[in-house]
């Protein structure tokens, strides 16, 4: 069984009950439901049918909302496109209807770019240097030839936009996401933590904590790396847009070090965009694609994503299950002894006691050769913190909530397992060895259990058992 999740987003090729039953059964662990498409009756219908069928499968399904952020986009260009030529000219407007002009309703922008910048339209079909800026137009000069056409994105590598990640209609759709009770929110386009806190501090008004969902893909988010990390609760290499902030050649080394900084403390990274894209149109990935998936998963990702391979693409299932086979190839060659010395090395600096134990539990497991690695969690952070060392052993949590249960389904090597509220180590010790059961454990076999005392509270990991299965 693969170890490392998987994200698929839901779209009109998978937007039916016997597709997602089908993507269940192939391997899907989160869906992810993207708000920058559809409205928002059509986002409740998805979302329940998700859940819906998730429950009478029997799966485990984290339910992840994308907010669309600010896209810029232009405005309306003539029917057909316009067909730019190298060295071509022409001029950027905020304003309507001027002749021989390209409307670009975005006046922030405007003020912001300066002579010199880059215009990337799309995903890099066509780009202009701003040449000149006059008042608030833009002469630009084509620097890579193509058709523009009407609302395509546009991005300006290396301007500083003074800009929220959150846009009215995010605050609208995040509104959704607080009403159906998602697991987690992805924010687009962040640039510092500041625009975490924007969102936090939305979400304490409601007297909510959806963890949030960071997506890398400015140029000023990779400047404050470490900060946004801190505040976030997740991140995720969106190379999409990331490639085109930035050249694509450095995109690889970004991504790593990207998983590296979630991998350090604990927090789930997933890494996304075009990994299968040719499986949009056919029933195999090119074997560049397939090196590529599994690359992110020796880089540490805890999951990897499908975006319109699973959206709009005529195999989504068939993804899926390539998804997880790749994954369940590559993990029979994941490095293990390199995430040990690193656990080692780390040890000597853990700044609490739920962090020392997380990463004595994996050492002792391998010692006495343990089934299983239980953590006992309420909030799921132990869980995380055992996972962040990728050990060998399987790696398994219980608790009384099923929010954490579904928020672990992002987490790689963790199965949750929903347990009757516990209040001392007996009844511990009792549910756990009732949970193993079902995954096959037998007596004599040896688990490494970590657990809170006292129990309820989240943040109180201070105990590790070494336990021995007895079935009565």
């Amino acid at each position: 069984m693969a170890r490392t999740k998987i994200v698929a987003t839901i779209g009109p090729s998978s937007n039916n009950p016997e597709t997602i039953r089908r993507m269940l059964a192939a391997g899907m662990t989160v869906a992810r439901v993207n708000f920058s498409h559809g409205d928002h009756e059509s986002h409740k219908a998805t979302i329940n049918m998700l859940r819906e069928v998730a429950q009478s499968e029997g799966k485990v399904l984290a339910i992840l909302g994308d907010l669309q952020g600010p896209k810029i986009r232009l405005g309306h260009v003539k029917t057909g496109g316009i067909q730019l030529q190298l060295g071509e000219e022409i001029v950027l407007t905020p304003h309507r209807g001027q002749p021989a002009m390209i409307h670009l309703p975005h006046p922030d922008l405007i003020e912001a770019i300066q002579p010199g910048a880059r215009l990337v339209i799309g995903d890099g079909e066509v780009e202009f240097t701003v040449a000149e800026k006059k008042g608030d137009t833009l002469r630009c000069i084509t620097t890579v030839a193509g058709l523009l056409e009407s609302r395509k994105g546009v991005n300006a590598p290396g301007t500083d936009l003074r800009v929220s990640s959150m846009t009215d209609k995010d605050r609208e759709d995040f509104e959704l996401i607080c009403q159906l009770d998602l697991d987690y929110v992805a924010l687009s386009f962040v640039r510092t933590a500041e625009d975490i806190h924007e969102l936090r501090r939305l979400m304490s008004d409601k007297g909510l904590q959806i963890p949030i969902i960071a997506k890398i893909e400015k140029s000023e988010a990779i400047k404050c790396l470490l900060e946004i990390r801190d505040v976030a609760d997740g991140m995720m290499v969106a190379r999409g847009d990331l490639g085109i902030e930035v050249h694509p050649q450095e995109v690889p080394l970004l991504q790593k070090r990207i998983i590296r900084a979630c991998n350090d403390v604990g927090k789930p990274v997933i890494t996304a965009t075009q990994m299968l894209q040719s499986m949009v149109e056919h029933p195999r990935p090119t074997r560049a694609e397939a090196s590529d998936v599994a690359n992110a998963i020796l880089d540490g990702s805890d999951a990897i994503m499908l975006s319109n391979e699973t959206a709009s693409g005529r195999f989504p299932v068939e993804a899926v299950l390539m998804m997880k086979q790749i994954s369940e190839i590559t993990e029979t060659a994941f490095p293990y002894d390199e995430w040990r010395n690193r656990r080692q090395a780390a040890l000597p600096h853990a700044t609490s006691v739920t962090e020392a134990i997380s990463a004595a539990s994996c050492a002792v497991a391998e010692h006495v050769q343990a089934r299983a690695i239980v953590s006992s969690t309420m909030s799921g952070y132990t869980a995380r913190q055992i996972a962040r060392h990728r050990p060998p052993t399987a790696v398994m949590a219980v608790s009384p909530l099923a929010s954490t249960q579904r928020r672990l389904a992002l987490v790689w090597g963790v199965d949750c397992v929903l347990v009757p509220d516990f209040t001392d180590t007996d009844e511990v010790l009792a549910q756990t060895a009732a949970a193993m059961r079902k995954f096959g454990l037998k007596e004599g076999d040896r688990l490494v259990i970590t657990a809170g005392v006292p129990f309820g509270q989240t943040g109180q990991t201070n105990l590790i058992q070494v336990h021995e299965i007895v079935y009565e």
